[in-house]
Formats: structure tokens, C-alpha cells, sequence
């Protein structure tokens, strides 16, 4: 028996006309359109729009190839620039289509989706860019996607960014295999980052390991991304910034700015021991070299008197007294040689002194002697 609103109040007993709840009155809703008065309105339209008033076999036939041609026309799709087609038919994939106007069959049969295959993706991890009307574009930091611990026991504030697309052979995968692409790259990053971090230390980190540490994190996330098998290419990971925690950024500072005193003062000191290195060696070859020289000198000096003496000698056994007196005259005249010589005559008779021609010292005086040199003046004069 159908329910009406008059009388007893309807199926949750009398109460004076509320509502299911019992929340007061409630004021009757529109009444619904009645559906036989609206076919037969249609039919009463298209009786005065065909020949004749009235529906025939021709009628039905011309009403059925506009329907089947409207319903292979809703075959044609259109695919964007940016995006890669999969056609599925009863919900399975047949194939893709690239970008441009194509044709499936049409639904049921076959249905189409069209993700955004061709763009690049970003994602930031441990900040957030906001829009702010005043200041324009500012960035948030997340410090519950940015703190990590390193391997020697320190924490690393780091902010990156990853830049990916869907493979262009994976759209399948893209599709079925992954509920949330974004969630999923995203969990897979920060998953990626904090694993390289606790395997390195905080000082390579913060200076020169940072393209070492993007290509590592990069290729764990690509092998972890494979094998979830869901289509995605990572192009690249870019680290933004990375600091120690803010509140002990100042120590940190101070601490890395004594390292660097540290280096500077090695660097000066290997400097000067590279400078005074060389000239020592250099000075100690000479002093090795010179003695080596001396030695040479000397030992070649008493090998040739050594040899010298033993040809006299042989000629002293050979003739004794000639020797003997020749090497009395030449002892002599080494003496005499250089010194001024006084002929005294002291025989029987003698004349005492003997006057002598000294011929040496006269060609000496004979020779001719060198011109002063004359220095140059300024201004050409000499």
C-alpha cells in the first residue's frame, strides 16, 4: 500500500506531520516528471515531424542508420601533444596511438585513455613552492621530508627535486600497475635519497659528492621503479640545497671555516717545504759533487807522482850520480827562478860580485803596455 502524507502522518506513526526523525514539519518536494506523459509527448513530436504523421517500416530504418551512424562517429578521439592513447577493448589493452586524431571502435567494445606520457613531471621533496600574491613565488621548507641521518651519525637537511615521464614503450604498465603515480614517485625518492645519505658521510656531502650522490639516487630509484614494473622513466635528480639542521648551522660554520684555516695553513707549509726542499738538495749535490771532484783532483795528483817517481827512480838505478845531479840543477832552478840573483865570484882571485846583464827583466820592461780603458759619458761624450 503506498505511503501518503494525509491522515496518520506517514509510516513512522502519527505526530502531527513530522518527519522520519521526528524533526518537525517537513514541506512536500517537487513531484517527479511523469515518464509515460513524456514518451508520449516524444512520440506526438515525431509523428509531426515525419512524412505522412506517422511511423512506418521506412521511418524506423531511417531512424536506425542515423543511430548506427552516430554511433560509429563517437569512435573518433582526439590525442593531445603531451599525451600517448591506449585503446582497451572490454577493458583490455590492444594498443596505442600517438598523438592526433584516431578511431576506436565504439563503446562498449572499445574505450580509450589518455594519460600525459609526453611531459615531464617534477616533484620537490623537503620543500614546497607557495604562490603568495605580495611576494610571488616563495619555497616551504619540509623539514619531515628533508632531515636525514648520515652515515657517520649527523643530520643533513636536503632538498631535491626529480624530474620524470612515463616510459614511451610503458603506458601499459603506467595504466594497471600503479594506483598513484605521483605518491609512488615520490615515496620511492625520498625512500632512495635517505638510503645513499646513511651510507656517506656529512663531508662529502656537503662539498663535492653531490653529483655522485644524484646519479646514485637516481639509479636505485630507476632499479626500484623496474621492479614495481610501472612505466616510469626518472630523467633526473637535482639536489636544491643542502645544510646541516638550522639550529646548529652556526656551529657548523665556525667548524668549517677552522677546517679551511686548517687546509690553508698545510697548503702554506707544503709550499715552503717545496721551496727549501729543492735548494737544500741542490746544495747538497754540489757539496757531494765538489768532494767527489776534489777526490778525483787529488787522487789523479798522487797517481801521476807516484808514477812520475817511479820513472826517475828507474833511471837512478840506471845511472845514479847523473841522475842524481840533474835532479839537484832542476831543484835549483825551481828555487832560483823567481827570485833576484846576486853572482858572487869567491874563487881564488875572484872578483867578488860578477855584474851581470839581466835580460829577463829588461824584456819585461820593453814590452808594451796597455791602454787605460776610457768609460762612455752621457750624451755620446767619451
Amino acid at each position: 500500500m503506498p505511503w501518503t502524507n494525509q491522515g496518520g502522518g506517514g509510516p513512522w506513526g502519527s505526530g502531527g506531520g513530522k518527519g522520519p526523525w521526528g524533526s518537525g514539519p517537513q514541506s512536500p518536494g517537487p513531484t517527479p516528471p511523469d515518464l509515460e506523459e513524456m514518451l508520449r509527448r516524444g512520440q506526438d513530436k515525431l509523428r509531426n515531424f515525419l512524412p505522412g504523421g506517422s511511423l512506418g517500416g521506412r521511418g524506423f530504418a531511417l531512424l536506425t542508420l542515423a543511430a548506427l551512424a552516430l554511433w560509429g562517429f563517437s569512435g573518433f578521439f582526439r590525442v593531445e601533444p603531451d599525451e600517448l592513447g591506449v585503446v582497451l577493448r572490454f577493458g583490455k589493452e590492444v594498443r596505442e596511438v600517438q598523438p592526433g586524431l584516431n578511431y576506436h571502435l565504439p563503446y562498449p567494445i572499445e574505450t580509450v585513455l589518455t594519460p600525459k606520457a609526453l611531459r615531464v613531471n617534477k616533484i620537490d621533496i623537503g620543500m614546497r613552492v607557495v604562490d603568495d600574491l605580495r611576494r610571488g613565488q616563495t619555497v616551504r621548507d619540509v623539514p619531515e621530508e628533508s632531515l636525514m641521518l648520515t652515515g657517520d651519525e649527523n643530520i643533513v637537511d636536503v632538498d631535491f627535486s626529480v624530474l620524470w615521464k612515463v616510459k614511451p614503450t610503458g603506458v601499459g604498465q603506467f595504466l594497471f600497475n600503479i594506483q598513484n603515480p605521483e605518491g609512488t614517485v615520490k615515496a620511492v625518492a625520498e625512500s632512495a635519497m635517505r638510503e645513499v645519505i646513511g651510507r656517506s658521510e656529512i663531508q662529502p656531502i656537503l662539498t663535492g659528492a653531490r653529483q655522485t650522490i644524484e646519479t646514485a639516487v637516481q639509479d636505485l630509484m630507476q632499479k626500484t621503479l623496474d621492479s614495481y614494473r610501472a612505466g616510469i622513466l626518472v630523467q633526473q635528480v637535482q639536489m636544491q640545497k643542502v645544510d646541516p639542521p638550522q639550529q646548529v648551522i652556526d656551529a657548523f660554520r665556525d667548524v668549517q671555516a677552522a677546517r679551511a684555516d686548517l687546509e690553508r695553513a698545510v697548503n702554506e707549509a707544503q709550499t715552503y717545504a717545496n721551496r727549501v726542499l729543492p735548494e737544500a738538495r741542490g746544495r747538497v749535490a754540489q757539496i757531494t759533487q765538489a768532494a767527489e771532484a776534489y777526490r778525483q783532483q787529488t787522487v789523479a795528483e798522487a797517481t801521476g807522482q807516484t808514477a812520475r817517481f817511479l820513472k826517475i827512480y828507474e833511471q837512478y838505478k840506471k845511472a845514479p850520480d847523473v841522475t842524481r845531479e840533474r835532479m839537484y840543477l832542476e831543484t835549483m832552478e825551481r828555487v832560483l827562478g823567481p827570485a833576484s840573483k846576486i853572482i858572487i865570484d869567491s874563487g881564488n882571485g875572484g872578483a867578488g860580485v860578477v855584474p851581470y846583464l839581466p835580460l829577463d827583466e829588461l824584456m819585461k820592461q820593453q814590452r808594451p803596455q796597455p791602454l787605460p780603458r776610457t768609460s762612455s759619458q752621457p750624451g755620446g761624450q767619451k
